[in-house]
């Protein structure tokens, strides 16, 4: 994402972008709202205003509608200090209306970029072209256009035979001629912004729904203004898609992983089997880095140089140093990893994990709230949560802080060089001082000094001959039974004999 433009802003009128998004998306069959379902990691609707930012939009104003509050802070969250604002549609009565209720807020603006908040393929640089195709022509409104292969359906782009656009006509309303058009409306478009007022106060609806249309303004330009209206093709069709249901949806995510993932392999990220790994958005890879098959990389994770992701290890908003190793099947979630990490394989790091450079954390450790120093190891099966590890402590297996006491959490500190020994249980809260030592299958109650050894066990007893007077009768009194069941078995029933089912 981009960083909010310096103060003062430039020369040129500024760009407004209206984005309509008030929408309910019945055809998801879903309680939520359909410009906040994800695609790839965050809400749809971001991708627009992130996009429009990135073209030089100064200020984009969305039309919220259905779950507006909801709509409004997704958006202000993902873009503190930029240019915000949000128009209600409390009735959805068609994109004209739509764009109405944004006007006191586009104030001002020299142009006016509308867009759909359910078209996230939709690209900065295919909208900064948009907008300077509309400048250099000098239209009064410029529409986005594409050659459909099929346009069943679309809005046909109906031209003068000198070329000039007269009228979008929708397919239902189109003549047998129109509809063998295959030039068709792909619904973004600029409108100079000192004719969006008057333009929008004089559509009139001319349909059963009373809907504003604002492809109606085509042909009102082309009829009452001088400059016209221009046509800008896009050269990807694809990114004018609309996501109407959930299937459209994995479709144009799975396009979008599909270009992502040649995007970092042409950076340098190396990939095995690339069709099972997802990589979302926001994520960043440094390069020489290796991924497995049927990785995921969620969120804002941010990978340094040369590291290596083995497979199916699931990452979500991490960071990574340089050269770290996750081996297959790990789960890391909000973690902090420094360079030289390895972790796993089956490894979990939950919230708050911190590893400093060269730690191994293995197969089966969870860490939850926990610091670990540099050289720092937990190899395999423990629980360490809301602990401080220091630099070359060594965990041995099946170690666990004891962190919860069913009311608080308590924090765990051990210091740099201590031993834990296997087996080991910290009641937190305590403290484990530098060097000291927990011998192996201790309960740790109270703080140990530095340097001292911490042991606490039941004493053992060794019993004697239990061997020859306890286990070896029994084992001989049952090799016996079974040789006896073995020389005599049981009688087989009768033939006549009622089954178990009478």
């Amino acid at each position: 994402m981009a960083s909010p433009p310096p103060a003062g802003g430039s020369r040129r009128a500024p760009v407004a972008a209206c984005i309509l998004a008030a929408g309910k998306g019945t055809r998801m069959r879903s309680r939520l709202v359909k410009v906040l379902h994800p695609f790839l990691g965050r809400p749809m609707v971001l991708h627009l205003v992130d996009a429009a930012f990135r073209a030089g939009v100064d200020r984009v104003v969305t039309v919220v509608g259905h779950q507006a509050d909801d709509v409004g802070r997704e958006i202000t969250h993902a873009f503190p200090g930029w240019s915000l604002g949000f128009a209600p549609q409390t009735e959805q009565l068609g994109t004209g209306h739509a764009v109405l209720q944004a006007l006191p807020q586009l104030a001002g603006a020299g142009e006016v970029l509308v867009l759909y908040g359910d078209t996230p393929l939709l690209s900065a640089r295919t909208l900064a072209q948009l907008l300077q195709a509309h400048r250099e022509s000098a239209h009064a409104m410029t529409i986005a256009t594409f050659q459909a292969a099929d346009p069943t359906g679309y809005g046909r782009v109906v031209r003068a035979p000198d070329g000039a656009v007269l009228r979008i006509v929708e397919h239902a309303d189109a003549t047998a001629d129109e509809r063998a058009i295959t030039e068709v409306n792909a619904g973004m478009c600029v409108i100079r912004g000192a004719l969006v007022e008057a333009a929008l106060t004089s559509l009139t609806p001319h349909n059963a729904q009373g809907e504003l249309y604002l492809t109606d303004l085509v042909a009102r330009f082309a009829l009452t203004s001088s400059e016209g209206v221009g046509a800008f093709t896009l050269a990807d069709p694809i990114e004018a898609h609309g996501i109407n249901t959930r299937a459209q949806l994995a479709q144009l995510e799975e396009t979008a992983l599909a270009r992502m993932r040649l995007t970092w392999m042409d950076r340098g990220v190396s990939m095995q089997d690339p069709g099972s790994i997802r990589i979302d958005a926001e994520v960043d890879i440094g390069e020489d880095t290796l991924l497995g098959p049927n990785v995921q990389l969620l969120g804002k994770t941010r990978i340094g140089i040369g590291c290596r992701i083995d497979a199916g290890a699931l990452i979500d908003t991490c960071e990574l140093g340089d050269f770290v190793h996750v081996k297959a099947y790990s789960v890391m979630t909000h973690a902090r990893l420094a360079s030289g990490v390895e972790v796993g394989p089956f490894a979990h790091l939950r919230k708050g994990t911190e590893l400093g450079e060269r730690v191994k954390v293995g197969n089966f450790v969870e860490t939850k709230q926990a610091r670990f120093g540099p050289h720092a190891k937990a190899s395999h099966l423990s629980y360490l949560g809301d602990c401080e590890i220091g630099r070359g402590v060594n965990v041995g297996a099946g170690t666990i802080t004891c962190n919860y006491d069913g009311v608080h959490k308590h924090k765990t500190i051990i210091e740099e060089g201590a031993f834990i020994g296997s087996d080991t249980q910290l009641v937190a809260p305590v403290r484990i001082g530098k060097h000291a030592t927990i011998a192996a299958g201790t309960t740790v109650v109270r703080d140990v000094p530095e340097g001292a050894l911490a042991l606490a066990r039941s004493e053992q007893r060794n019993l004697e001959g239990y061997y020859d007077r306890y286990r070896k009768p029994r084992e001989e009194q049952k090799k016996a039974a079974q040789e006896a069941k073995r020389q005599h078995p049981p009688e087989p029933p009768p033939a006549d004999a009622p089954s178990k089912e009478t």
